[in-house]
């Protein structure tokens, strides 16, 4: 959106705390024990998430997601990226992102996934010799948010995008460069010209659900929130209902990419957009 018309970013994110949420110390009520055994036993399959050091979205909607798969946990470790300064602007900080997938691997996940939208913008050739690199040093399965959205977008039947991020123009116009490489159409797109990582995460939900329907007039095939820190996921399902175009958001796709990875059915977090099933 032009820089006149941008949304002032609250000094708070817009994640409200769960209601009647007690504190973290506080022991389960009389009866709750065999509940909350049954809810760590049941968790067999593991998760490893990759995240930027500054990022506060991928882990709220990565947990928020898999309370639909009661079998999967999720367990992090984070490389830094932070501030508004890229200290690696044409790819990635391999020695932090290796430093990273090193440490997941003591948990043994069954797929690792590289929950950040840089791909977009520096290519996703950088992202394919990152899952190379990581899974040559650990021997688990990687993916990437990046790295799912041809399949996602090949499963929804489109190729005419609408893009929404916080970004500036110059960044938007790499990643529809980009975008255009590898076989997809921009139609229409805007930004919130940020460059603060914190920042993006401020963004008021409902600005972000307002761009996206916006977006949705140049009757794209799918509209794409991009940037992990970009709390975009929490409205693509009342945006998709409310439009009828589908959106996909790179942090709720990085949940999708781990779950599809190892070929399991993604149906059950289809309330978070219609690429779930």
């Amino acid at each position: 959106m032009p820089a006149s018309t941008r949304p002032t970013a609250p000094a708070s994110p817009p994640f409200a705390p769960r209601a009647g949420a007690g504190p973290a110390t506080a022991a389960p009520a009389h009866g709750e024990g065999p509940a909350l055994r049954g809810v760590f036993e049941r968790q067999t399959r593991r998760v490893g998430v990759i995240t930027p050091s500054g990022n506060t979205v991928v882990e709220r909607v990565t947990g928020a997601v898999l309370r639909d798969f009661p079998d999967v946990s999720a367990h992090y470790s984070r490389t830094p990226v932070f501030g508004d300064i890229d200290a690696f602007p044409g790819g990635y900080d391999e020695a932090g992102m290796l430093g990273a997938a090193r440490l997941l691997a003591h948990a043994h996940p069954d797929v690792i996934v590289w929950n950040g939208s840089k791909g977009l913008k520096v290519g996703f050739a950088r992202d394919r010799e990152l899952c190379a690199r990581i899974e040559g040093e650990t021997g688990i399965r990687t993916t990437t948010s990046v790295l799912a959205l041809p399949a996602a977008l090949k499963a929804l039947g489109a190729r005419r995008l609408a893009l929404v991020s916080p970004y500036d123009a110059g960044y938007q116009a790499k990643v529809k460069t980009v975008l255009r490489d590898e076989g997809y159409e921009c139609v229409a797109d805007a930004t919130f010209d940020l460059a603060d990582n914190l920042s993006f995460a401020a963004v008021p939900l409902s600005d972000i659900a307002s761009a996206m329907v916006r977006m949705a007039a140049a009757r794209p095939d799918a509209i794409l929130a991009y940037c992990t820190n970009f709390p975009a996921a929490v409205v693509a399902g009342e945006v998709e209902a409310a439009t009828g175009v589908p959106v996909l958001d790179t942090s709720s796709l990085g949940v999708w990419a781990a779950l599809d990875h190892p070929g399991l059915d993604t149906a059950p977090g289809r309330a978070w957009g219609r690429v779930f099933g």
